[in-house]
C-alpha cells in the first residue's frame, strides 16, 4: 500500500512518534504551545516588550542563582548547558556569565531575536576570533535534538523554566526521552513550573483530551513531579524540590511563588 493509499484509509499508525502525533492532533490549534504549529501565538506573546509580564524582566530565577551560590551545579566554567524554552534569554544569558556554553531553544523567532539581541549587548554571544557562549535555536527541541550539528550534547545541565508545563501529557515521554539523550551521566536537571494551588490547570489527563485544551499550562504537585522524574528511568535523584521565593521588584532575580522549583541529578551510571 502506497502512503497516498494510507493516508487516504487513515491507517498511518504504527510506531510510538506515531501515536504521539495523533495524540497531538487531538487537540485544537490554536491550543498547541509546544509544538512548531504553536510558533505563531508565542511571537504574538512577545511581539510587545513592554506588556507587564514577570519573566521578560532580563533575570535569572533565584532558584537557579542559589544552586551556583551554593555549589550545586557547577559556575566556574567548562560545563554546558541546555535551556528549554529559553524565551528572551535570561537564564540562558546568565549561564553564559558564569561560564556555561550554552545551547537556548525556544519555538518562537520573536523571542530568539530578542535573546540573540540581548546576547550581543551583553558580550556572550561571540566576537571576532571566538565561538559564542551562548548559541540560541528556533524550533521544536524533540526535533532540533535528533541533529547532532544542532544540539550535540551531553549536557552537564539541563535547564527549564516555564516550558514544561505547556506540554500536554503525552509528551511527558517525548520530554523523559529528550533527557534521556542529552543529560550527561552526572549531570543536573533543573525545573521551574506551575504548582497546583498556584496557577495552572489542575484537570486529570484524560478531561484534558476530552476538552481539547491545556487551559493555559498544566500544574502539578510535588508527589506528581517526584513520580514524574524521580521514579523514572533515568535514575533522577532529588537534590532540592521547594517553593519559588517570591522576589520583589528591585531584586536582582526573577521570582514567582506559583511556582515549584526542582533540581534533580542524573546517576553516574546512566
Amino acid at each position: 500500500m502506497d502512503r497516498t493509499d494510507r493516508e487516504r484509509r487513515g491507517r498511518d499508525i504504527r510506531t510510538v512518534d506515531d501515536v504521539l502525533r495523533l495524540l497531538d492532533g487531538l487537540f485544537a490549534p490554536e491550543a498547541d504551545r509546544w509544538s512548531s504549529r504553536g510558533a505563531s501565538w508565542w511571537d504574538g506573546f512577545y511581539a510587545d516588550r513592554d506588556r507587564p509580564v514577570p519573566f521578560f524582566v532580563a533575570k535569572p530565577d533565584e532558584n537557579l542563582v542559589g544552586y551556583v551560590d551554593r555549589g550545586l551545579i557547577g559556575g566556574g566554567g567548562g560545563g554546558r548547558a541546555l535551556d528549554l524554552g529559553c524565551g528572551p534569554g535570561r537564564n540562558a544569558l546568565q549561564l553564559a556569565a558564569w561560564g556555561f556554553a550554552v545551547d537556548g531553544v525556544d519555538l518562537s523567532p520573536t523571542a530568539v531575536a530578542w535573546a540573540e539581541e540581548r546576547a550581543r549587548e551583553a558580550g556572550v554571544g561571540g566576537g571576532e576570533g571566538e565561538g559564542p557562549r551562548v548559541r540560541f535555536h528556533c524550533g521544536d527541541v524533540f526535533a532540533l535534538a535528533g541533529s547532532e550539528l544542532q544540539l550535540p550534547g551531553p549536557y552537564d545541565l539541563v535547564y527549564d523554566s516555564g516550558c514544561f508545563h505547556h506540554l500536554p501529557p503525552h509528551r511527558r515521554i517525548s520530554y523523559l526521552a529528550l533527557l534521556d539523550q542529552v543529560l550527561a551521566p552526572g549531570g543536573c536537571f533543573a525545573l521551574t513550573c506551575f504548582a497546583a494551588g498556584g496557577m495552572g490547570s489542575e484537570l486529570p489527563d484524560a478531561e484534558l483530551y476530552r476538552g481539547s485544551g491545556l487551559q493555559g499550562g498544566l500544574a502539578y504537585t510535588a508527589d506528581e513531579l517526584r513520580w514524574i522524574f524521580g521514579e523514572s528511568e533515568l535514575e533522577l535523584e532529588e537534590v532540592e524540590l521547594r517553593r519559588m521565593r517570591d522576589e520583589p521588584d528591585d531584586s536582582l532575580c526573577f521570582g514567582e511563588d506559583f511556582l515549584w522549583t526542582a533540581l534533580f541529578r542524573r546517576g553516574t551510571g546512566a
